[in-house]
């Protein structure tokens, strides 16, 4: 699957300043790794999210996030934000705030 280039280009933005953050593809798209643990990515036109288990439900409770079922199964941790749950500048920065502070809080690899 694809990957929404102007979505790419979007998060590239917003995670401008974020310490050591490298793009890697993977799930058939794009992953963004911060000081080397999973941060966030875009596959197709959705946002994905690593917003760690403790954060898990309260990301699931906002407009248009569900979980990531990649696999077929949900990954406990992980959610998918449908492009309108995004659609505002406002609304990115919001989750890639959560996604960059839940990387920040492991430990680099």
């Amino acid at each position: 699957m694809a990957f929404d280039e102007a979505v790419a280009e979007r998060v590239r933005k917003a995670l401008a300043g974020s310490p050591d953050v490298v793009e890697k593809r993977m799930f058939g798209g794009i992953a963004f790794m911060v000081r080397g643990n999973m941060c966030c990515g875009v596959i197709g036109d959705r946002l994905m999210l690593r917003v760690g288990p403790g954060g898990y439900e309260a990301a699931l409770s906002r407009p248009h996030a569900k979980p990531m079922d990649f696999t077929g199964r949900p990954m406990k941790g992980f959610v998918y934000v449908e492009p309108k749950g995004f659609a505002s500048a406002g609304d990115l920065k919001a989750w890639i705030a959560r996604a960059t502070g839940f990387a920040l809080s492991l430990p680099p690899k």
